[in-house]
């Protein structure tokens, strides 16, 4: 399977620190960590991650308007935040699974997973590998 490019955004280093190295652990390729929204939209407007993790508040404010760039691309992304959803969350932020920090590794992992099959940007362009297939009974 093809390794996916997961977006970090996160301004606590030790943090972005040990995100970066969990998800290349668990298969991910990592851009970032971004630690601004400045950082986020600029790299954005050359490169496509095909999901993304984000920190609500950064450094240079709340990330609302990275969360609608990503959203208009159609990449989806989890919130990673030591804040709770308010009721009052913004538009870019609904319908987006809401990660509240501390969470463990494997919410995290299962969490962006889901992301990526429920967006089709699973790497695997629809087609089964050898071992899904053989189990299904499928043929590839």
């Amino acid at each position: 399977m093809a390794r996916r490019r997961c977006m970090i955004v996160e301004d606590q280093a030790l943090i972005a620190m040990a995100l970066e190295a969990y998800l290349e652990e668990v298969g991910f390729e990592t851009a970032g960590p971004f630690m601004s929204n400045a950082a986020s939209l600029q790299w954005l407007h050359v490169e496509t991650p095909e999901l993304a993790v984000l920190d609500v508040v950064l450094k240079d404010g709340p990330c609302v308007q990275l969360a609608r760039e990503l959203k208009s691309r159609g990449i989806p992304f989890a919130i990673y935040s030591g804040l709770p959803p308010a009721v009052d969350t913004p538009e870019e932020f609904r319908d987006v699974p809401w990660l509240e920090k501390p969470v463990s590794r494997e919410t995290l992992a299962t969490t962006l997973e889901q992301l990526t099959r429920a967006s089709g940007n699973d790497g695997t362009d629809g087609v089964p590998d050898k071992e899904s297939a053989r189990k299904s009974g499928q043929r590839n």
